[in-house]
């Protein structure tokens, strides 16, 4: 019986090969795409799996509340703690909390000069962490003892592409790297590339032991900034319960722990990558509401095509009719009826899941490079995505057959053989509802994209309060060894100046986009009182704030005319003045401030600019003057002729003047754009699905067109005899399904408008939801439909009557 039911099938498909392809290929798109999303957002989803203590991985979260001493205040709001934090901390929580079995710090990337023989790269992502990095991750070593591979004092662990940079293949292990043409770190291990799908990434890891040799001060400062700290709990043990004693640690801990100023909280690593709100990652972030988005618009996309499916087999039922009729009059049952209907739906659906791989494995390429992962058919073969690809066939064949099959099996013999049968009421209301929900999720996706891609365009085109353009910066951080670059360099930017194409350059320790400390500082407020904050630190020279072209809002810049600004003058933002009470920028002028060892006057305050991502709101800024070492960055404006050219040039200034030194650069305006590198992404496969939710729903309008004439070819006739002009007749058969899309429309506005402004709020500034913007989907969403039907309502309205009307 199976296989009676299945040659029937395919039978039916082969003689209604149009029908057979709308119907396979749309379901085809709906499928490949809601697999496409399936595996982008289970990918997301395994970031930091590979640790075999996921579950017993927690961090320590910081909140550092500048300005606000009253013991009584609310507990921080999530966004307003931060990953990155103190040493002293890590020693606390092993000494309150035996259920912490292990604990790692690390700091933040590093850059550091290398060299093996001719060998020689500006490393960077070097970072310092404790020997027990090994016990907290899982990062196999390659060669090396993971026990003592981070004890010893200037000890390097590579990553296995790094260290294949600079020996080969050959084991390093015992080896030596020179570092800033001074010093030297030993190997004593190579491990394997951290995954990718881990929010941690680094090009090598130097033992703790080395950072507390150089700087042991810090190691005891609650209040020095540079260090990740996380921990694995031994098995049993509730983070819940040592949550609750966080306020005895700190009382017993931290000395000003009555000032409010300082809290932290604990942050499973199940969170780190997604669902944190907390500042100052250590590495890259998704975004937790994006994939919820991606997994509404596969459903979406899923829902349209079944629709899809469900209005063509109805639409279909006239023709069926006398089938069915037949069936019936020689004795078959309605529930062998049922099961026949049911097996075609679930051929297609099983020739459309096939089709859908098909596409997957072609578009893989194209969408590796815009969501930077890396699918491949490996990614379909995984046992989950297998299973959901043999239920699919058999799920989306039921629900979506079962309404056709059971309305098909219904009908009444002996009416249909006379020919008496009509389509009923209620089964056109069904078909023009389902018209109605496909293009409501088309409209909505639509005005979506214009939203998602007019604010990618304002964060491009945002005035962000300093020049980013033509701004190309050399980056030499580090610089750690006995002959100082920094030492030498106003004579090499007197040097570089000297080419034509450079309009203006400056130093500074960070650039816009870059990473930055924050520095715990004092100054005074308008009660006269120091007052505690912790705002972003730039350390820049002379020329930094005019080649930037930031704006003053009161008092002055740096100057050579006044060389005591380089160690007791600051000047800070508009935001920070905002913060410490002063309303009026001009009015902190003059007044004190303790920093870093450094005191002195403030003696300007800059326009608020923004140096962050437009995630976020511009934050008190401290512009200080840098110390001689502190430099890493010579940032040059240089006309836009020839590029290429002015690059080779400063390259040969640069290596004449520093031959051991790599010269690297990039261009600040891509450098900063790359923030927004996950946006773009998200703006790209948004559109992308946007635009096959389309296309599949135009599929379907296309074919019930079909149908829908095709049934009125007679009707058609009669009034063409009757001097109906062929404008009427497209007017006619045209005005229902614009009609469906403009309720359609009116559906959609409404729910694309509450998603999108949820979605703006995550971006601190942005743009506004005008009403244009649905007018603009909507006319799209009609100019759409009005193309997909015309094909056939042309055709038909330009038929001869006499031969619609010859059977009559």
């Amino acid at each position: 019986m199976l296989k009676s039911y299945f040659k029937i099938a395919i039978r039916n498909l082969v003689n209604k090969k149009a029908y057979s392809i709308i119907n396979i290929f749309g379901l085809a798109l709906g499928i490949a795409c809601c697999l496409i999303i399936v595996l982008y957002i289970k990918d997301e989803l395994s970031f930091d799996h590979y640790n075999t203590n996921y579950d017993r991985t927690y961090r320590v979260v910081h909140a550092f509340r500048s300005g606000n001493k009253t013991a009584d205040a609310p507990q921080p709001a999530p966004e307003e703690y931060q990953v990155w934090g103190n040493a002293p901390i890590a020693g606390a929580l092993t000494n309150e909390f035996p259920g912490i079995d292990k604990i790692v710090r690390f700091t933040s990337n590093n850059s550091f000069l290398l060299e093996n023989g001719d060998k020689r790269f500006q490393e960077q992502n070097l970072v310092f962490m404790d020997s027990t990095a090994f016990d907290v991750f899982t990062w196999p070593l390659l060669y090396g003892d993971p026990e003592q591979a981070l004890v010893a004092p200037f000890s390097i662990v590579l990553s296995e592409s790094t260290a294949r940079k600079y020996f080969g293949d050959q084991n390093p292990v015992g080896k030596t790297l020179k570092a800033e043409n001074s010093f030297y770190f030993t190997v004593s291990g190579v491990m394997k590339d951290i995954p990718r799908n881990s929010h941690i990434h680094f090009n090598g890891l130097i033992s703790m032991s080395t950072f507390i040799k150089w700087r042991p001060q810090i190691f005891g400062s609650w209040g020095y900034v540079d260090f990740y700290t996380y921990f694995t709990l031994k098995p049993g043990v509730r983070i819940a319960d040592m949550s609750a004693r966080i306020p005895h640690l700190l009382k017993t801990y931290y000395p000003e722990y009555n000032t409010n100023d300082y809290r932290v909280k604990f942050e499973p690593l199940s969170d780190a990558y997604l669902k944190s709100l907390a500042g100052r990652q250590p590495g890259v972030t998704g975004n937790y509401s994006n994939i919820i988005i991606f997994g509404l618009v596969g459903l979406f996309i899923l829902c349209i095509a079944c629709v899809n499916f469900i209005n063509l087999a109805t639409a279909r039922s006239m023709e069926r009719a006398k089938e069915v009729g037949v069936r019936k009059s020689v004795g078959a049952h309605q529930s062998k009826l049922i099961y026949q209907f049911l097996t075609e739906s679930t051929l297609i659906t099983f020739l459309s899941v096939l089709l859908a791989i098909v596409i997957c494995l072609l578009v893989f390429p194209i969408l590796n490079n815009i969501t930077g992962k890396s699918f491949s058919y490996i990614s379909i073969l995984d046992s989950q995505i297998l299973t959901g690809l043999l239920v699919t066939p058999i799920l989306i064949g039921l629900l979506a057959g079962v309404y056709p099959a059971l309305v098909l099996s219904r009908f009444d013999p002996v009416i249909v053989l006379k020919g008496k049968f009509n389509t009923s009421a209620r089964g056109s209301l069904l078909r023009k509802s389902l018209v109605v929900l496909q293009f409501s999720l088309s409209v909505a996706l639509v005005a979506s994209t214009v939203v998602v891609y007019l604010q990618l365009m304002h964060m491009k085109n945002h005035e962000l309060g300093f020049m980013k353009e033509q701004m190309l910066v050399i980056n030499y951080a580090g610089d750690e060894g006995e002959n100082f670059l920094n030492r030498k360099l106003e004579m090499i930017k007197q040097e570089l100046g000297k080419n034509d194409q450079v309009i203006g350059l400056a130093a500074s320790r960070t650039v816009p986009g870059g990473f930055f400390p924050n520095a715990a500082s004092n100054f005074e407020n308008p009660a006269g009182e120091m007052q505690s904050i912790a705002p972003a630190l730039y350390e820049i020279d002379f020329d930094f704030i005019p080649v930037y072209q930031i704006k003053m809002a009161a008092g002055r810049a740096y100057s050579r005319k006044f060389m005591a600004d380089t160690t007791n003058s600051m000047i800070i933002n508009e935001a920070a003045a905002k913060l410490l009470g002063y309303n009026n920028p001009g009015d902190i002028i003059g007044k004190k401030f303790s920093q870093w060892g450094r005191s002195g006057t403030v003696i300007g305050v800059v326009k608020d600019f923004n140096y962050k991502s437009l995630h976020n709101k511009v934050e008190p800024l401290a512009l200080r003057f840098a110390d001689p070492d502190s430099y890493g960055n010579i940032s040059l404006r240089i006309k836009t002729g020839n590029i290429p050219n002015t690059i080779r040039e400063l390259q040969h200034t640069w290596e004449r003047l520093i031959p051991g030194r790599p010269f690297q650069y990039f261009f600040l305006d891509q450098s900063f754009n790359e923030q927004y590198q996950n946006d773009v992404r998200f703006g790209e496969i948004f559109s992308i699905f946007a635009i096959l939710a389309i296309i599949i729903a135009c599929l379907g309008l296309f074919g019930l067109a079909t149908y829908a004439t095709h049934q009125r070819i007679k009707e058609i006739g009669v009034r063409k005899v009757l001097g109906a002009s062929v404008t009427s007749i497209i007017t006619l058969l045209s005005s229902e399904f614009v009609m469906l899309v403009l309720i359609a429309i009116l559906l959609a506005t409404p729910l694309s408008w509450w998603a999108m402004n949820k979605w703006l709020d995550g971006f601190a500034y942005h743009v506004t939801i005008h009403w244009w913007i649905f007018m603009l989907a909507g006319m799209l969403a009609i100019f759409i439909a009005l193309a997909t039907v015309s094909f056939q309502t042309l055709k038909v309205a330009f038929m001869n009557p006499v031969k619609s009307l010859r059977s009559e």
